[in-house]
C-alpha cells in the first residue's frame, strides 16, 4: 500500500507501509532478551511515542513518553508534551524506539524524519543516551547505509551470538521495495555495513522483535501483502533465516507492531497504529506466541495518550516509574470514556455535551479538569480545558457547556457526585447533585442526566477517567 492510497490527511507512517517501532517485553530472567528486556523487578512500563491529530492541531515530531502499570491504561507525562526533539537532521522525529541496554541505561532510537514527507531520504536516524529516560545525553546520528532512500523505524535487539546489538530499519534497496536492513554496533555510534535482514519478496516495514522466547526468536512486521500486522520466526538471528508464520491481523490500515510481555501473566499483546483512521491504537493477546493467532483486546480495557502515533513500550522498575513522574508530571487533565461505546469520547461541540469518536480535533474539546464541586466540595465539577471558564452543567436535563452566571443554580447543575460504576464498579457514574435521582448519560451519543433503570441505562452512564 503506497501514501498515496490512504485517506487521511495526515497519514501515520511512510511511502509504503509504516514505519517501526519495537517494542519486545520478554521472559524476565533472560538477559538475551536484548530489546525490551525485562528484568526481576520491573514493574511498570514506559511508552514512547510522537504525536499526530487529524487537523495538525497536537501534531508534534519529539519524543514523548507515557507510564503504565498494566501495559494497558496510559498516563501521559510532561503533559503530552515532547521530553526531547532533535536538532538535526530533518528536525522532527518519528517511530521511536526505548531499549534498555546490558548496562542498565537505555538507549533511544527514531526515524529522521519530521511529518509526512514520505519521499524524504536519510541515510540516517536520531539516537540518544539516557540513564532514566528523566535526562537525554549524546545526541548523535549515526549514518547506517548508502543508498538513496530512507531507515525507517529504527529498532534494536542484543545478538549474543555476535557479541553486539543490532539496529532493525525498513529501507529500499536494489530490489525496489521496503525491505529490513541491519548493522551491528557496540555503541550506537560505530555500525556496520548494512546487511538485508529480512525479504519475503515484497514491501514490508516496521519490523519488531522478541528474542529467545522458548528458544525461537519472533519478527514482527507490516506486509503489503496482506495489508496487516504478520509474524515470521526463526532459531537464530541470522539475515536471511526467518520464515512467515503467522495469521495477519489488523483494523483498518494498520502498521507499527510492537510486542508486549506481561510482567505478571504469560500474556503477550499485540499493538498496531491505525492511519485509517490516523491516530488510534489498537490492541491483540494471545496466551502462546508460537500459536501465530490473536484475539482483540476489548477497547473497554485499554486507552493509549491522546494523538500517539507509532509506539515503543519497555519495561521499567516501580522506581523509575516514580521518578518519571515525579520529574515530568501527570496531566492537569483527563479524559471519559463511554463504557459501551469505547471508542467514544467525552467532548463538547457547539457548547453541547457529547461522545464522538476518537480522534476528532480539537482534541482539547475531550480534556476536562476535574474539580472540586462547585455547589459541594465533595461532588466534581467538569472545567473545559479548551474553554476554561465554562463547565458542563445541565439545563432542561441536557449537559451543555456554560460559562457560570455566579448562581447557586448553576452550581448546582455544574456539581456532580462520583460513584462506582453503574455497569462496573471499577469505572465511574456520576450523580446529579440537585436531581439525585438523575445520572449524566449518553442518548442518542449526547449526554444529559436522566433517571436509570435497565441495563442500557446504567451502560450509558458508565464511563472511565483516565488521560
Amino acid at each position: 500500500m503506497s501514501a498515496h492510497s490512504r485517506t487521511p490527511a495526515m497519514p501515520s507512517r511512510r511511502l509504503f507501509l509504516g514505519a517501526a517501532t519495537a517494542t519486545t517485553m520478554a521472559l524476565a530472567t533472560d538477559l538475551t532478551l536484548g530489546a525490551r528486556s525485562a528484568h526481576a523487578a520491573d514493574s511498570a512500563y514506559v511508552m514512547g511515542y510522537f504525536t499526530e491529530s487529524p487537523n495538525g492541531i497536537g501534531t508534534d515530531y519529539g519524543l514523548h513518553l507515557a507510564v503504565s502499570t498494566d501495559s494497558l491504561n496510559w498516563t501521559p507525562l510532561n503533559q503530552n508534551n515532547p521530553v526531547v526533539t532533535p536538532t538535526a537532521g530533518a528536525g522532527g522525529l518519528r517511530d521511536p524506539f526505548i531499549m534498555r541496554k546490558r548496562d542498565g541505561t537505555f538507549v533511544v532510537l527514531a526515524t529522521d524524519l519530521k511529518g509526512t514527507d514520505w519521499g524524504y531520504n536519510s541515510q540516517y536516524i536520531h539516537v540518544w543516551d539516557s540513564t532514566d529516560l528523566r535526562t537525554f545525553t549524546n545526541y548523535r546520528r549515526p549514518h547506517l547505509h548508502d543508498m538513496v532512500t530512507h531507515s525507517w523505524a529504527p529498532e534494536a535487539f542484543w545478538d549474543a551470538s555476535r557479541n553486539q546489538y543490532a539496529i532493525l530499519y525498513s529501507a529500499v534497496n536494489s530490489s525496489g521495495h521496503n525491505v529490513l536492513m541491519v548493522n551491528h554496533t557496540s555503541d550506537f555510534t560505530t555500525v556496520s555495513a548494512p546487511q538485508v535482514f529480512f525479504d519475503p519478496g515484497y514491501d514490508v516495514i516496521d519490523g519488531n522483535m522478541a528474542i529467545g522466547v522458548n528458544g525461537v526468536n519472533y519478527l514482527y512486521f507490516k506486509s503489503s501483502r496482506t495489508g496487516g500486522l504478520v509474524g515470521a520466526r526463526s532459531t537464530s538471528l541470522n539475515p536471511g533465516s526467518f520464515t512467515p508464520f503467522s495469521t495477519s491481523v489488523a483494523h483498518g490500515g494498520t502498521e507499527a507492531p510492537t510486542l508486549v510481555k506481561s510482567l505478571t501473566s504469560n500474556t503477550w499483546y499485540l499493538w498496531g497504529d491505525t492511519y485509517t483512521p490516523n491516530g488510534v491504537f489498537y490492541a491483540w493477546q494471545t496466551g502462546d506466541l508460537a500459536a501465530g493467532t490473536w484475539t482483540p483486546v476489548d477497547q473497554k480495557l485499554y486507552t493509549h495518550p491522546v494523538n500517539a502515533k507509532h509506539c515503543t513500550i519497555a519495561p521499567i522498575t516501580g522506581t523509575e516509574y516514580t521518578n518519571l513522574l515525579a520529574r515530568w508530571g501527570a496531566p492537569a487533565w483527563n479524559r471519559l470514556k463511554s463504557y459501551n461505546y469505547p471508542a467514544r469520547y467525552v467532548r463538547h461541540a457547539d457548547y453541547t455535551a457529547r461522545i464522538d469518536t476518537y480522534p476528532f480535533d480539537p482534541y482539547t474539546d475531550s480534556q476536562w479538569k476535574l474539580v472540586p464541586g462547585l455547589a459541594d466540595a465533595s461532588g466534581v465539577s467538569f472545567q473545559s480545558v479548551s474553554h476554561p471558564t465554562r463547565y458542563l452543567r445541565h439545563y432542561d436535563f441536557a449537559l451543555r457547556l456554560d460559562a457560570s452566571d455566579g448562581t447557586g443554580t448553576f452550581a448546582q447543575d455544574a456539581t456532580f457526585h462520583r460513584v462506582a460504576g453503574l455497569a462496573d464498579a471499577s469505572w465511574s457514574s456520576f450523580r446529579s447533585h440537585n436531581q439525585p435521582t438523575h445520572y449524566i448519560r449518553h442518548s442518542g451519543y449526547v449526554l444529559r442526566i436522566d433517571p436509570i433503570s435497565t441495563a442500557t441505562d446504567r451502560a450509558d452512564a458508565t464511563f472511565s477517567v483516565g488521560h
